[in-house]
């Protein structure tokens, strides 16, 4: 039997990136899913991708949405339910780059960029979560959401709005486990660091061992197989309310690690 054989699972952010990545594994590894995302073609080029691994149409459901909007995340989680009868994972892998109009970064850019952030980063996922919870203590099911090393103990001053509520996730992941569990339900986070997903400084990173020891931009199948294991409740049954960071080194670094200190004492 297929490890998520009898599964069904919601990916929210599913027509690129690590949530498409997330919905073509865990359908190759017997769940059925809804993808979703705002971008139709998309979302149908991943459904052929899952259903050319072995899926049938049977098991594969798309809803082009917009997840800032709650009519439309109450239609994801409708929907869902309809077609498959139950709901025991969801993925809040929705995201995306906001930026400002004018190119500005950090503390100077506009209060509609701060705002898109938590509405699209934060409050979509507290929202989803709720909304997914009465089918999910049903299943005694699972949350994974996708967070950042950004949201951890250092500062990110260019990409602050971005980072801003993602350290919130964190917050909602721990405490909304510790309530959660008592009603059967697991609630935990990934933390990738530089991801494959188009990020136009990816040489650059890979190149420097103070961005990324490991020497290589994570691929999304990376972060997803962290992502499925999650979601798995044989294999982390005991995982409550973590966010596993998962990036090559990333956020273990200080500046001055980076570099041979015996060749800057000139030893």
């Amino acid at each position: 039997m297929a490890r998520f054989s009898e599964k069904v699972a919601l990916v929210t952010g599913s027509s690129s990136g690590i949530g498409k990545a997330t919905a073509i594994l865990l359908a190759r590894q017997g769940c059925k899913v809804t993808i979703t995302g705002r971008n139709t073609d998309r979302l149908e080029a991943v459904k052929r991708e899952i259903l050319k691994n072995g899926s049938s149409e049977n098991d594969v459901l798309v809803i082009p949405a917009d997840l800032i909007d709650e009519s439309e995340q109450d239609k994801l989680i409708e929907e869902t339910i309809t077609e498959f009868g139950q709901l025991d994972i969801l993925v809040n892998s929705v995201g995306g780059a906001i930026m400002d109009k004018e190119g500005k970064t950090g503390v100077m850019q506009g209060m509609d960029v701060f705002d898109k952030n938590i509405q699209l980063h934060l409050r979509s996922v507290v929202m989803m979560t709720k909304k997914a919870i009465p089918h999910l203590m049903k299943t005694k099911g699972e949350v994974v959401s996708v967070s950042a090393i950004g949201a951890d103990h250092h500062g990110n001053p260019q990409f602050l709005y971005d980072s801003m509520p993602k350290a919130a996730l964190n917050q909602f992941t721990r405490s909304a486990a510790v309530e959660l569990i008592r009603h059967g339900i697991r609630v935990n986070s990934v933390s990738p660091g530089f991801v494959n997903t188009g990020f136009f400084m990816m040489d650059f990173m890979s190149s420097r061992k103070e961005c990324i020891p490991y020497g290589a931009v994570a691929q999304p199948d990376q972060i997803v197989q962290v992502i499925a294991f999650l979601a798995d409740r044989k294999m982390s049954s005991y995982i409550i309310g973590q966010s596993i960071v998962v990036d090559g080194g990333s956020s273990l670094i200080m500046g001055m690690e980076a570099h041979d200190m015996q060749e800057l004492m000139g030893l």
